[in-house]
């Protein structure tokens, strides 16, 4: 279709689509099936992202468009506000008569009708609706669905470039959101931060750890956001790991030598060694940005000895598309300058393509160039050769400037390469040919008596070469070396002068110091044609050449009028001039942050955060330090409805409430599962309580509060009911109906097995404080419900490590109910397991009755089969007028295993079967202590202690209880304090966990 014809066709249907959406019984009808189908239909064209991109502008049908964002259909306002997202700024006027819609968007029971309102809003960039924006951001940073809070940091920054004097409040949003524990608004509140406040780096001290720990769950481009953020962050709290290793060369700047002997040897901050060890697993992600972003990291905060790891990362990245190859080798060469070694093995993945474009091709010579050394510079010269036959004329010259370069670099190939080039010389290449003369002249400076058989060859090339820039470095070379070619000299200086006035200014400026020098030199031969030249040149268009020419005549013949530096033109002239450096262009890139634009433009752009100096001294790392919680991670489970583009969205932690709200009682429409997008619509009303309570009541909870509370999140809990189903309350995180969520459990290193179980209580009754277990010997104790997430009933856990008798290969579970309320509870069990293969779970007997104030421990068998399985009970839907609470429980994988009894002899054989399956070394402490390394290791796992001869190495050993699987665990000491920690298992993964774990009990 040709090109007028499409453009009529797109105006017709557009005209088409003004008129549907315009028309006044199809927005009466817009909740109609048809009605909506062809809305949906049309608003599909209107906003479709390829017609945008395509430069088809649809900003006239906003008019049409902005009438429809108060429709019912959930369709429909999505792709209303897909629209306005992108004509907002240009239909501003009319924007802001849909204000009040947006407002009311924002309270919408859909977490994307929310989050598009608040979009939208933000796109807006008028300044009278700053005190709305910033209102419904504030609103939309604490609300209950992620991908809300994740919009409401992207408009932080929206906002702060509309109206920077709101920059305080701003941050106050920011603190909050940072505070977050949700990986869908880490890497987006870490952006607002970037843009709003970079300088205010005590926000991120108490949340480092947790931005650490969750960096591996991050969506990719957040993960690039963090990492860049905290590599700068590093540079300001810990201390250079390599300043020990930089010892010589403070000697050689004459530093005190007391100083260096009296400096304390350095021990890494342990939070810095958290950053480099939770960024590692990161270089092998799919995205070249985050892979690069690690690789910046390790360069700028790693130590020498840890930096190679991430060669490999980078070499794996040049197999990717060309423009991701240019960034990658960009930053390649500034590390190849100090890090040569970790690039060496990989010598062979720099070799040239002829595939390659050439920039590739010049950045690859210019690695390539920095790794040469004299083991290798054999085989690098061989590939340079074969460059050099390359129809890339521009590829061919940067091969030359780098032979020179590796000619410059190591001395032991300087005549080899000489010898080269000289060869170059008879090239029939005009530019190889100008090329090599420019670095041979380069070369000649270092020894010029040795060569002067080369200089004559050169001098010979005059009446061939046409290139400027060779023609005036042979005109130099033969200037400053005329003693040695006192006869060959003179007549170059003779042909020149003939073609003064056709050569280019740059030739002109070469010969007039050629005449200068001769004249000095060899006046009896050369004064005539000084005066020839210098009067030819006196005349020039070039002012800068007539210029020279009157200088040099002044300085050179002396006259009554000369000055007195014409008794030092010889000095002048004649003077030695030290040899050229050839270095690497990259060889100063690095004070700019490796991966930004500033280091690949090698200019500061705009926004660029500069890269701090290393402190001289360790900040106050107890900066970082918070509170651990040992309270249990979120877990939601997420309806149809409230599922975002991203996924089900996670639970998170609220402030706790002091006021007890009374259920609300409401009805409710069912919600069909086959449609996803399909909502219901309920009406609630809601009554309030009293807010005082009882004087007993309020001493009780001062007096376990600190033991309790503290380590303890709590949610605010709202009820639904069905009108006919008065008494049953399904619990929910969310303010949002029909949603059911869990409860929170602990959250360990590895990742969990969840469990969920039901349990089926009587109506919620007044809560009181219940008792705490206190688990014997070393076990650790989990909380399973709160008190007040479960109505009264507060239940707890732990891992007894007794064999469990009706299957050896389940593990024991001990459960401990704990009634606080004023009534008894009764039917509590575990309903209907929904188990995965492989899963099995023997249920504890049902306990009928729990009187009031009274606790009860049960033990539960449970195989986890050795994986990280989901494991389920139960369907809501079978309540009746009972409660259920939805529970998980989560084995670190210390749990997933029993001791067993080994000799000696037995675990080195074992041990040699089995041996690199996951291995690290770790300081945990400036002394060994071998019953502290047997109680710490004992209590992150469940193994025996095998006897050893020696009483600087602790061996135990274990098996999984599901598959059997040997474990072996040995810890060694060293003589600097540090100690070698092994694990030998025949699980790769339940190795890799069992290390961390073990290396976090032992250097706690």
């Amino acid at each position: 279709m040709s090109s007028p014809l499409l453009h009529a066709t797109v105006c017709c249907y557009a005209f088409e689509c003004s008129s549907f959406l315009t028309n006044p019984i199809t927005y009466g009808y817009m909740d109609g099936f048809d009605s909506a189908v062809q809305c949906v239909t049309v608003l599909y064209w209107v906003c479709d992202p390829q017609m945008i991109a395509r430069g088809k502008n649809a900003s006239d049908l906003f008019p049409a468009v902005v009438k429809n964002v108060a429709c019912k259909n959930i369709e429909v306002k999505k792709l209303v506000y897909v629209y306005l997202v992108r004509y907002a700024e240009e239909q501003q006027d009319l924007a802001l008569l849909s204000i009040s819609t947006f407002q009311r968007g924002l309270k919408d029971p859909n977490q994307l009708i929310r989050a598009s309102a608040l979009r939208v809003l933000s796109s807006i960039r008028v300044t009278i609706i700053v005190p709305i924006m910033m209102l419904a951001i504030k609103e939309a940073a604490s609300d209950m669905s992620p991908y809300v809070r994740k919009t409401a940091a992207h408009a932080i920054p929206k906002l702060y470039s509309l109206d920077p004097e709101q920059k305080d409040c701003l941050i106050e949003v920011i603190e909050k959101l940072l505070a977050d524990k949700t990986t869908l608004v880490a890497g987006s509140v870490v952006m607002a931060f970037e843009e709003v406040c970079p300088e205010r780096i005590d926000l991120i001290h108490k949340n480092y750890r947790k931005l650490c720990n969750l960096l591996i769950d991050v969506e990719e481009w957040g993960q690039v956001v963090i990492i860049n953020m905290l590599t700068r962050y590093a540079r300001t709290q810990f201390l250079n790991p390599n300043m020990n290793e930089d010892k010589e060369e403070k000697e050689k700047k004459k530093t005190e030598a007391t100083a260096i002997v009296k400096r304390k040897p350095y021990v890494m901050d342990p939070d810095h060694r958290l950053l480099l060890r939770n960024t590692k697993p990161l270089l092998q992600s799919r995205n070249a940005a985050v892979v690069m972003a690690v690789a910046q990291l390790y360069f700028h905060l790693a130590p020498k000895a840890e930096v190679g790891v991430i060669a490999k990362a980078l070499v794996r990245l040049m197999r990717s598309h060309s423009e991701v190859q240019y960034v990658v080798l960009q930053n390649v060469a500034t590390m190849s300058i100090k890090r040569r070694g970790m690039f060496e093995p990989y010598l062979k993945s720099f070799y040239i393509r002829s595939t390659d474009p050439t920039q590739i091709k010049v950045l690859k010579l210019e690695v390539l160039t920095n790794l040469a050394n004299e083991t290798n510079i054999s085989t690098i010269l061989r590939e340079f050769q074969t460059y050099i036959k390359s129809n890339d004329k521009d590829f061919v010259a940067a091969t030359i400037q780098a032979i020179g370069r590796c000619a410059t670099n190591i001395g032991e190939v300087r005549d080899t390469c000489l010898n080269g080039l000289v060869q170059l010389l008879s090239n029939r290449d005009e530019l190889v040919v100008a090329e090599s003369v420019v670095v041979i002249k380069k070369l000649l400076q270092m020894q010029p008596e040795q060569h002067s058989d080369i200089i004559k060859h050169m001098a010979k090339l005059t009446d061939n070469i046409q290139v400027p820039m060779a023609r005036a470095s042979i005109l130099w070379l033969i200037g400053e070396y005329c003693e040695h070619v006192p006869k060959i000299a003179p007549d170059v200086l003779r042909k020149m002068a003939k073609t003064f006035t056709n050569e280019e200014d740059i030739v002109k400026l070469q010969i007039i110091n050629l005449a200068a020098k001769l004249y000095l030199t060899n006046s009896k031969q050369t004064k005539l044609l000084t005066q020839y030249v210098l009067n030819l040149a006196k005349y020039d268009q070039n002012y800068d050449i007539r210029d020279r020419a009157r200088f040099i005549r002044q300085l050179i013949v002396p006259t009554d009028k000369s000055g007195a530096l014409s008794k030092y033109a010889k000095k002048l002239f004649l003077a030695l001039k030290p040899a050229p450096v050839l270095e690497s262009p990259f060889k100063d890139r690095d004070h700019f942050q490796l991966g930004s634009l500033s280091h690949l433009l090698n200019a500061k752009a705009g926004g660029y955060q500069v890269l701090p100096d290393w402190p001289e001294a360790a900040p106050d790392p107890s900066v970082r330090n918070v509170e651990v919680k040992e309270s249990v991670r979120a877990v939601e489970t997420v309806t149809a409805r409230d599922r975002g583009p991203l996924g089900p969205s996670s639970g998170e932690d609220v402030k706790k409430s002091e006021k007890k709200s009374k259920p609300r009682i409401g009805s409710s429409e069912s919600e069909s599962e086959e449609d996803d997008d399909s909502e219901s619509e309920s009406s609630e009303s809601e009554e309030e309580e009293s807010e005082e309570e009882s004087e007993e009541e309020t001493k009780k909870k001062k007096k376990v509060g600190n033991e309790r509370l503290e380590n303890t999140r709590t949610t605010d809990i709202h009820t639904h009911t069905h009108s006919e189903r008065r008494n049953t309350h399904i619990l929910n995180c969310d303010s949002q109906p029909n949603t059911i969520a869990s409860v929170q459990v602990f959250d360990t290193i590895c990742k969990p097995a969840w469990l969920y179980m039901q349990f089926l209580l009587n109506p919620p009754l007044p809560v009181s404080v219940p008792q705490t277990i206190i688990p014997s010997g070393n076990l650790k104790t989990y909380e399973l419900l709160h008190r007040i997430t479960g109505e009264g009933l507060s239940v707890e856990y732990c891992f007894s490590r007794q064999p469990f008798s009706p299957d050896p290969h389940m593990v024991a579970v001990k459960i401990q109910f704990t009634n606080s309320a004023t009534s008894e509870a009764k039917s509590l069990h575990v309903e209907d397991a929904k188990l995965q293969s492989g899963m099995r779970i023997k249920e504890f007997p049902e306990i009928e009755v729990l009187p009031a104030g009274e606790t009860i421990s049960v033990v539960m068998g449970i195989d986890f089969c050795d994986s990280t399985q989901f494991l389920e009970f139960c369907d809501p839907n079978h309540c009746t007028v009972l409660l259920k609470f939805f529970v998980s429980i989560q084995p670190p994988v210390g749990e997933l295993m029993m001791p067993i009894f080994m000799t000696e002899n037995e675990f080195k054989k074992e041990q040699g079967e089995h041996r690199n399956q996951c291995m690290e070394i770790k300081q945990y402490g400036p002394h060994f202590d071998c019953h502290a390394v047997v109680q710490r290791v004992t209590t992150a796992a469940n193994l025996s202690r095998v006897p050893c001869g020696s009483d600087k190495e602790c061996r135990f050993a274990g098996k999984t209880v599901t598959s059997g699987s040997l474990v072996l665990v040995s810890v060694v000491t060293k003589e600097d304090g540090a100690a070698q920690l092994t694990v030998n298992c025949e699980k790769m993964v339940i190795g890799t966990m069992l290390v961390k774990d073990i290396h976090q009990a032992l250097t706690q």
